[in-house]
């Protein structure tokens, strides 16, 4: 169940993209508003792969390319964001006001966890030229998360007996 503010958020979304496909004088597709459906009601980052498995599965006959240019779409209006973590695979974020945030990704599994650093981001928008204004930003911070890292000394505590 949707509390009210993630009611009128959701309603809000859907109708900054029905207006982004009217001014755009596009088909405003069912498919289309599913797909935001599906991004900003997950708190993970999203696959394309995984997004159009979801899709058919959901009884969807869409295409990975629709997928793609929907996406793409859903970026030009500034309602998602487009990510890389490193591994070359494109993952996609629902955008919020509240949506700064940095992400922690291992070097080894690939795990990834969000985290905000308040005081960071004092510190960077205090900062800022005068003549740029932020509208968002990211921070990606590479290392071993604390299961890889207790794997790796147990490792190398073998390799020393």
């Amino acid at each position: 169940m949707l509390t009210g503010e993630e009611k009128y958020r959701e309603i809000s979304v859907r109708q900054k993209l029905a207006q982004f496909l009217e001014s755009r004088k596009m088909r405003k597709t069912s498919e289309r508003f599913t797909i935001l459906d599906k991004i900003y009601s997950s708190s993970a980052h999203v696959e394309v792969v995984a997004l159009h498995n979801a899709m058919l599965s959901d009884g969807y006959r869409v295409s990975i390319a629709t997928v793609y240019n929907t996406l793409n779409l859903l970026v030009e209006a500034g309602l998602v964001r487009r990510i890389n973590l490193g591994d070359g695979v494109a993952r996609y974020e629902r955008i919020t006001a509240t949506n700064n945030h940095h992400h922690l990704i291992c070097t080894r599994c690939g795990k990834v966890k969000e985290m905000k650093a308040v005081e960071l981001v004092g510190d960077l928008l205090s900062r800022k030229p005068r003549s740029f204004e932020p509208a968002y930003f990211t921070l990606y911070i590479y290392g071993l998360c604390s299961r890889c890292a207790k794997q790796e000394r147990d490792m190398r505590r073998k390799e020393k007996k």
